[in-house]
C-alpha cells in the first residue's frame, strides 16, 4: 500500500474499550478473584471493560475519592481527582494494556477532573503495573476497618496520574 492510499477495514474490530456496567464490571472482579472483590460503594462509579472475541477480558472502574482529599496530597480532593477504585483482567498481562487505556482514553475525556489515584495493597503488590505505565507513588496509607465490611485496613502504596499532580499547585 502506498503513502497516502484509503483503505477500507472489511472485518469487524475483535478488540476494543467500552463502557459497561458496574454490575458487569463486578461479575467479572467475582469471577477473577480480585482481592478487594466486587465494588460496593455508596457513591456511583464508572466502568470501562477491554472486549475481546465478544468477551469482557479487563475491567476498571471509576469513582469519586472516599475521604475529602489524598492522603498527604490536600490539593487532591472530591472536585479534582478520581480513584481508579479496581483494576482486574483474566489473565496477568492484561491490566497493563487495561491501565494504559484508561489512562490514554477514559481519563483525558473526565469532565473537571486534572487527577486520578489508585490505591495498591503494599503487602500484595510491587507496584508495576503503575510503574510502567507512568504513574508516580505518592507515598503510603492506612486505610481503618470497613464499617460495612469489618475488614481491617491495609497498608496501601497511593499511586497518581499524571506524575505532576503530586506537586501542590
Amino acid at each position: 500500500m502506498t503513502a497516502g492510499a484509503s483503505f477500507q477495514l472489511a472485518i469487524v474490530p475483535s478488540v476494543y474499550l467500552t463502557a459497561v456496567t458496574e454490575a458487569a464490571a463486578n461479575e467479572c472482579l467475582q469471577s477473577w478473584g480480585h482481592k478487594m472483590g466486587p465494588l460496593n460503594r455508596p457513591f456511583p462509579s464508572r466502568a470501562h471493560g477491554l472486549v475481546a472475541g465478544g468477551r469482557l477480558v479487563a475491567v476498571a472502574t471509576t469513582g469519586p475519592l472516599i475521604r475529602g482529599h489524598v492522603a498527604g496530597l490536600p490539593h487532591l480532593n472530591r472536585e479534582n481527582t478520581v480513584e481508579l477504585s479496581r483494576l482486574c483482567a483474566e489473565r496477568p498481562g492484561l491490566c497493563r494494556v487495561m491501565i494504559r487505556l484508561w489512562r490514554e482514553f477514559v481519563f483525558p475525556e473526565l469532565q473537571g477532573v486534572s487527577a486520578a489515584v489508585s490505591y495498591q495493597d503494599a503487602d500484595l503488590h510491587k507496584g508495576h503495573t503503575y510503574r510502567f505505565d507512568g504513574w508516580r507513588r505518592a507515598g503510603m496509607s492506612r486505610s481503618g476497618t470497613d464499617a460495612r465490611s469489618g475488614r481491617r485496613g491495609r497498608r496501601k502504596w497511593v499511586w497518581v496520574w499524571p506524575p505532576e499532580a503530586i506537586r501542590a499547585v
